[in-house]
């Protein structure tokens, strides 16, 4: 791309970006608003001490919903919770947190018995744990076991455990996984060099847990032997989170396949969504919106009136982008 194709691009992410800040600005409709405006909806959202988790929590809190914020530092989690209570500037808002760790099968367990326990269910889950190690021009795979184990088997994790506990309405039950374009599997600068492997994870035919799950044990196997780089099969930035990205793509998809048949009543909506380059922690803020805005289309999924809501699609500024 060229110094004015570049121009062009950068203007057409700046005139959506305004476009989508004064949709933003529209308040939900009493008819909009399904179960959620009652302030009895029940939202889990996941590393939501800081950053996007934390802008997620706030605005499904300002919203009406009661809002479980979870972080795997107690202390951090406690802080996040009161700081969103006392910036409202208003009574109502529902917000209470508690300790998690998702890649801890213990800590997601003991915590589905918690919310079954204390809230009978869970209406929307928002899937933002998650980590990168990675910086500006750097490319290690150093921590790739962790971020794959965060990232994808961390989301997994959490879907396995949330889904029985998903109260189902005629709204349908949300569940919103935080995902980044640089997962896309035909990504223009950073895309699965294995043609066959974009065939299969494309082709709905094809695609199952199995291959997902081969996948990234492939290339953490390949990490350890330190191989992974040779032949350009795997994507060149940010090359482990990148693959973890990819990973929650298709397992969004998958699963979106498997509850598309549900009845009325029942259903329940995945999908994921990019939230930009963003100004947190994870980037060493050096993004260019902020998380407030990021999390915006996460916020608009989980909040969407049901004759809107989509399944297994993938999300950036409230429209639909590409896998």
């Amino acid at each position: 791309m060229g110094k004015k194709g570049k121009e062009a691009a950068r203007e057409r992410r700046e005139q959506r970006r305004r476009e989508v800040t004064l949709l933003r600005a529209v308040p939900y409709e009493p008819h909009q608003r399904w179960a959620w405006w009652t302030g009895e909806t029940v939202a889990v959202v996941t590393g939501a001490n800081r950053g996007i988790g934390y802008e997620a929590a706030r605005q499904l809190a300002t919203h009406g919903l009661h809002v479980v914020l979870t972080s795997r530092d107690a202390a951090r989690g406690r802080d996040a919770a009161e700081q969103i209570r006392a910036a409202a500037g208003k009574p109502g808002v529902s917000v209470e947190w508690r300790q998690l760790d998702v890649t801890d099968a213990a800590s997601v367990e003991g915590f589905a018995t918690w919310v079954e326990r204390t809230h009978g269910g869970v209406h929307v889950l928002v899937n933002n744990a998650g980590v990168n190690f990675n910086r500006g021009a750097d490319n290690s795979v150093e921590f790739a076991e962790q971020v794959i184990e965060t990232n994808y088997f961390g989301t997994k994790r959490m879907i396995e455990a949330m889904m029985p506990l998903m109260i189902t309405s005629p709204h349908g039950g949300r569940i919103v996984n935080v995902s980044s374009r640089l997962g896309r599997v035909n990504g223009r600068r950073n895309r699965i060099g294995d043609p066959s492997l974009r065939e299969r994870l494309l082709n709905d035919d094809h695609l199952s847990e199995e291959l997902i799950n081969e996948m990234v044990m492939k290339f953490l196997e390949q990490t350890k032997q330190d191989n992974w780089s040779s032949g350009n099969e795997w994507p060149q930035m940010y090359t482990d989170y990148s693959i973890s990205k990819l990973a929650v793509n298709a397992y969004t998809r998958l699963l979106a396949r498997r509850l598309l048949d549900r009845p009325e009543g029942q259903k329940i909506y995945i999908n994921c969504f990019c939230p930009g380059w963003v100004k947190t922690a994870m980037t060493g803020w050096e993004g260019n919106i902020s998380a407030e805005e990021g999390a915006d289309t996460g916020v608009w999924l989980a909040l969407v009136p049901q004759e809107q809501a989509t399944i297994g699609k993938f999300f950036a500024e409230r429209r639909e982008i590409s896998f």
